[in-house]
């Protein structure tokens, strides 16, 4: 398959140019193509909800007047007896508006606690592979302001840092594989409206109304703020003033890592010296994570407190060895090696 983009505006379909000229999609068209600005293949994830449904439209009309190619995937999880009619229904209906679909079945045995991070875990472990296969490096998710705001207060009540306060960002990469989010600053409302005006149809989650899982409560709790007087603005500059502070820890991270680290790839391993440990607490902790995790090339950082404690004890003067995020990490001499696991 060849992924050669034509850079030639192709035709929009009467029936998508038709929708595209609601005053209020077109507004946000325009917001979405300014955010997007990328000249590549891409894929869409679609979940067949009204975010996602909203964010294949519109990627489906940036595609066509960039000339570029757009793939779009339908992951069914299979965690639900209906999940799979429910794929099906939503590729039908994107067919019959010109969007070709392809489904992505997870397949196996399924799992009975930490279901929702599991299978988010899932969904990207697909995703990068279908990606990977095909020659592609992006994929918009439609994570949209709503889903910023929900982050937040998660990684809140967790007791999480600056990094994971803002973790929800516009792009970052999982898998080598770019992730971009165009609507962090759409309204919920708003997609919904896109994709009933649209499509005249979104699947509803059950596990969208069942409190047992946080993130619920925590909608739940966002709306009665809202309610009281939340300033959505306001909390959305927050957030955005924080990932300029984020942005001067990181520089300082990326200069520790470059002077005081060395990567051996051919070993898999990461040296690092003394002076790595002579920094402010949070450019150590980040330059450590960030190392294990790409040592150990995980998904996720380990956790917090494992970190803090083998850096408490490498600064006492106590430490040895440990293992960590598939990883051995262990003193020798004035250094600290982060070593492949096995």
């Amino acid at each position: 398959m060849s992924l050669k983009n034509s850079s030639v505006k192709i035709k929009i379909p009467k029936l998508l140019q038709k929708k595209l000229n609601n005053k209020k999609i077109k507004k946000i068209y325009k917001r979405f193509e300014r955010s997007t600005n990328i000249n590549e293949s891409f894929g869409v994830a679609v979940s067949g909800g009204p975010d996602s449904l909203a964010l294949v439209f519109l990627a489906k009309i940036y595609a066509l007047k960039k000339g570029l190619k757009a793939f779009f995937f339908i992951v069914d999880h299979k965690l639900r007896s209906e999940s799979t009619q429910e794929a099906l229904k939503v590729k039908d209906i994107l067919k019959k508006n010109y969007i070709n679909a392809e489904i992505l079945t997870w397949r196996g045995k399924k799992p009975i606690k930490n279901i929702q991070s599991i299978a988010r875990k899932k969904r990207y472990e697909l995703l990068s592979q279908r990606c990977k296969k095909i020659g592609i490096n992006y994929i918009f998710l439609g994570h949209h302001q709503n889903d910023l705001f929900e982050n937040f207060f998660i990684r809140f009540l967790r007791g999480s840092g600056l990094k994971g306060l803002i973790s929800l960002g516009k792009i970052n990469r999982i898998n080598n594989l770019n992730i971009l989010r165009p609507l962090l600053n759409e309204k919920k409302k708003d997609l919904i409206f896109i994709s009933n005006f649209i499509f005249n149809f979104y699947v509803k989650d059950p596990t969208n109304y069942d409190e047992k899982f946080q993130r619920i409560r925590v909608r739940k709790l966002l709306e009665q703020l809202e309610n009281d007087g939340l300033n959505n603005k306001k909390f959305a500059k927050t957030i955005k003033n924080l990932r300029y502070s984020d942005d001067v820890i990181e520089h300082y991270v990326r200069k520790n890592l470059l002077k005081n680290s060395f990567f051996s790839k051919k070993k898999r391993q990461i040296i690092v010296n003394d002076k790595f440990f002579n920094q402010p607490n949070e450019v150590i902790f980040r330059s450590f994570s960030d190392s294990i995790k790409k040592v150990g090339n995980n998904y996720y950082r380990p956790r917090g407190k494992k970190i803090e404690r083998i850096i408490h004890e490498i600064n006492k003067g106590t430490f040895s060895k440990a293992t960590l995020g598939g990883c051995i990490i262990e003193k020798v001499s004035q250094t600290v090696i982060i070593s492949k696991e096995g």
